[in-house]
């Protein structure tokens, strides 16, 4: 492996694939300093305000005068709201459709298909959460034994739901993730658990969205039930009635055009944009071709990339989808004093990554390379297949909360600093972006991305493991997030707008 990886001829930069001491020879310059592993080194001189490019795009502008050889990284790069010229539909590389790639699935009435088998026990708002838990709780391992093909009893339980406007953007959030996991298709029941007095009603929700009671769909308030107690006792026996009829699911093969798939990253390193997001990217990739679904998220990670995305999409509205949401983000965070270079976290700078700009460039390649066929609202359902986005905040609980609300049966999510992160009702798959952390988290990391610098493992090789890995975890395969038990407390829906 070379000391140094130049991404692209047009960079003023090299990242260290190892710490460096200073005086190392690199790309016809020398180091000035020690060079931590992930970070960033200058081959040419950058003036006091010139810009500086990573992938052969903008990812900061020079703060001091840099030499070639110094360290390029938070002390001498500036950040710049992003300023581009976005083009429509002009970089459109359709993958050749194939079929024949199966996963074993539960067929649901609505026509979906899931990839795991729960009973979820879903709250309108934190009052009810206890009720939700302890209902939840009633059913161990002992309890379940009888019912081989369910997978669990899961409490979804948040902290909001009250103290909000009855109508607007945080409303409407809530109401869609309710509506997503109450029909998510890796759900054969649920129990839906109120306090009775709460702003957000579930009567609200299931007149809205047309949902019907019945075996399988079950609501109940504390306060009509009359009291914490008797809500437990009769959520036990509730769910206690359904299991049966849960149980008798089965899974069958089904084509893997019925998988759509969160694409998501955190605890990121310089390396997520080298290994994983690529390779990733290339799952998503052979995924479409089958007719599958990815869906992108975390609309602050695109930022300073989203020109790439509006160049793929399928036509002008949905670029103008994309754009408009980039522009609510900008008024978002500067109406609550915030700025979207508050993204990278320390975490994240200490890999490597120095701004919001470069961080994106790495995060977008998750999406692959085909057509972008549609923007979402957070939590809104994706109908559209091949690869699509979503719009959420860059904080992993909440985007996979959406995206799992908008129908994803399944997680990947690429990481190089180490997230201990697992998803329910939705398996989720880590991979690793170096070999170093995965060797050190081998428990919770499912792929060594990290091998295509340390083994020279090819981009196609490694997305082809992820994408294979994705069918057989659908099949019932147990990621590793999920033998540890991960999923019951990552449920936290996206909270816009005044708490009152």
């Amino acid at each position: 492996m070379k000391d140094v990886i130049c991404l692209d001829p047009a960079d003023d930069v090299v990242t260290a694939t190892r710490s460096l001491e200073a005086g190392t020879a690199v790309e016809g310059t020398q180091t000035t300093t020690l060079i931590p592993s992930g970070h960033k080194i200058a081959v040419r001189d950058i003036a006091i305000g010139d810009p500086i490019r990573k992938y052969a795009q903008v990812i900061g502008y020079a703060s001091a005068a840099i030499q070639a050889g110094d360290h390029v990284h938070t002390q001498n790069v500036d950040f710049r709201a992003t300023e581009a010229d976005y083009e429509f539909g002009t970089d459109l590389r359709p993958v050749t459709p194939a079929s024949g790639d199966t996963f074993l699935g539960y067929r649901r009435d609505s026509g979906r298909v899931g990839t795991r088998n729960y009973i979820a026990i879903v709250t309108s708002v934190n009052c009810s959460a206890t009720a939700a838990r302890r209902i939840a709780d009633a059913f161990g391992p002992a309890e379940l034994a009888a019912y081989p093909n369910v997978d669990g009893v899961v409490a979804f339980v948040h902290g909001t739901g009250c103290g909000m406007a009855d109508s607007g953007d945080g409303f409407e959030a809530l109401q869609r993730v309710m509506w997503g996991y109450a029909r998510h298709p890796n759900h054969a029941g649920v129990l839906m658990v109120g306090l009775g007095c709460e702003m957000n009603q579930i009567d609200w929700l299931l007149e809205a969205y047309g949902l019907k009671q019945g075996p399988l769909f079950q609501t109940m308030n504390i306060q009509g039930v009359a009291g914490l107690r008797r809500t437990v006792e009769m959520g036990i026996e509730k769910v206690r009635a359904m299991l049966p009829l849960a149980n008798a699911a089965v899974r069958e093969p089904c084509p893997a055009a019925e998988l759509m798939v969160a694409l998501q990253c955190g605890g990121s390193d310089a390396w997520s944009g080298i290994t994983a997001n690529p390779a990733l990217g290339h799952a998503c990739d052979l995924l479409v071709a089958q007719g599958g679904t990815g869906v992108l998220a975390e609309t602050p990670e695109i930022y300073g990339a989203e020109h790439l995305l509006t160049r793929r999409a399928v036509d002008r509205a949905v670029g103008d989808k994309l754009v408009g949401l980039i522009g609510w983000w900008e008024d978002y965070t500067a109406r609550n004093k915030g700025s979207m270079d508050n993204n990278p976290s320390p975490g994240n700078k200490k890999g490597g990554l120095t701004t919001i700009l470069e961080k994106s460039l790495g995060a977008a390649a998750k999406g692959g390379t085909t057509p972008l066929t549609g923007v979402y609202k957070y939590a809104e359902p994706v109908t559209a297949r091949g690869f699509t986005f979503m719009d959420s905040p860059g904080y992993d609980p909440a985007s996979v909360t959406g995206q799992i609300a908008s129908g994803c049966n399944m997680v990947v999510f690429t990481t190089g600093r180490g997230s201990a992160f697992g998803s329910k009702p939705a398996p989720t798959i880590k991979v690793a972006t170096n070999s170093e952390m995965y060797a050190r988290m081998t428990e919770d990391m499912d792929v060594n991305a990290g091998a295509m610098l340390s083994d020279g493992v090819s981009l196609q090789e490694k997305g082809r493991e992820i994408y294979d890995l994705i069918l057989r975890v659908a099949s019932g395969e147990m990621s590793k997030s999920e033998a540890q038990g991960l999923g019951d407390y990552e449920f936290v829906p996206w909270q816009i707008g005044a708490v009152m």
